[in-house]
């Protein structure tokens, strides 16, 4: 499977807060590029063989433009330090299209979005779009610090800066965020929108599920896997290709992934943590063990990376 790529140049290139770096790209012609909606992110080759997903955080209707914001994380399998070491403005880097695990939901009520950090990126999109379409909301964003607090004033110029409330972790205990509060006084049709690291999303959503919050109205996104538990005994499995009826085994040391390479197929991989979806396939029979982050739904999808089978066999679409 070969994956479409953009070629596009880095026409801006600043410091957006401490540790934190915001591109934007455009065609190097200057032309339309691919739409995208709010929460969409793109796959960013960083380096050759080296794939990493970035949110755009940018108005879905400024279609001249991506822009994208990475944190320098220092615990990073290499992706955003070479971001922050490599890429320089007139640079020409390749991208994928915009794709979209993190939508927003048709607008019943209010939207509560809460950021934790770098989190911020694809919430700003959603915030840009929800206050154009004039849709109440409210948008809690936590960072340790004023200093490491991305787009501070892009928020401060924007229609909704009012609608912005920000948590520093090192500011006044009476500023900080109270989740168990948030979600108490959330109103009935409410949907939330969690972004961040893997720690602040679980303590996020243990306060909503407190609050007997309807799990459907939590949505959330990943940046990175939570650390791995300790890993139990795993089973090995069997996959039937749809298209030739060859059945391969999956041994229990091995990914899905691994057993497809080592017969000639190729699925397109990235994140390799279940993350970014870009192997997500579909199941035709069987019964998926999910070990993603992207909330699949049902039993018709399955990411080879790390997910497993809870039936013996699973048929995909390959």
């Amino acid at each position: 499977m070969n994956r479409p790529w953009l070629e596009l140049r880095i026409i801006s290139r600043k410091v957006e807060a401490e540790d934190i770096v915001l591109l934007v790209l455009a065609s190097p012609d200057g032309g339309e590029l691919p739409p995208f909606s709010a929460g969409a992110h793109l796959d960013v080759e960083v380096a050759p063989g080296l794939v990493r997903q970035y949110s755009i955080c940018n108005d879905p209707d400024h279609r001249d433009r991506y822009e994208i914001a990475i944190l320098r994380d220092p615990t990073s399998r290499g992706g955003s330090i070479a971001v922050h070491e490599r890429f320089r403005e007139l640079d020409t880097i390749r991208v994928g299209e915009p794709r979209n695990h993190f939508p927003l939901q048709p607008v019943e009520g209010e939207a509560l979005l809460v950021a934790g950090g770098i989190g911020i990126t694809p919430l700003l999109c959603m915030a840009e779009r929800l206050s154009r379409a004039g849709a109440p909301f409210t948008l809690h964003y936590c960072t340790r610090s004023e200093k490491r607090t991305a787009f501070r004033r892009r928020i401060a110029g924007s229609a909704f800066a009012k609608q912005v409330v920000f948590h520093f972790d090192d500011g006044p205990a009476m500023q900080r965020l109270d989740p168990d509060a948030l979600f108490t006084r959330a109103a009935s049709g409410t949907d939330a929108y969690v972004c961040g690291p893997p720690g602040f999303i679980d303590w996020i959503c243990a306060a909503a599920g407190r609050a007997a919050f309807p799990s459907d109205r939590l949505h959330r996104e990943y940046f990175a896997a939570p650390p791995a538990a300790a890993p139990a005994a795993e089973r090995s499995f069997q996959i039937r290709l749809a298209s030739t009826g060859e059945v391969i085994d999956v041994g229990a040391e091995e990914s899905a992934a691994a057993a497809l390479s080592r017969h000639g197929i190729e699925i397109p991989l990235s994140c390799e943590q279940g993350i970014c979806g870009t192997c997500v396939t579909r199941v035709l029979e069987g019964e998926p063990d999910h070990r993603d982050m992207l909330m699949l739904d049902g039993n018709d999808e399955f990411t080879p990376c790390c997910s497993r089978a809870l039936s013996p066999l699973l048929v995909l679409d390959l």
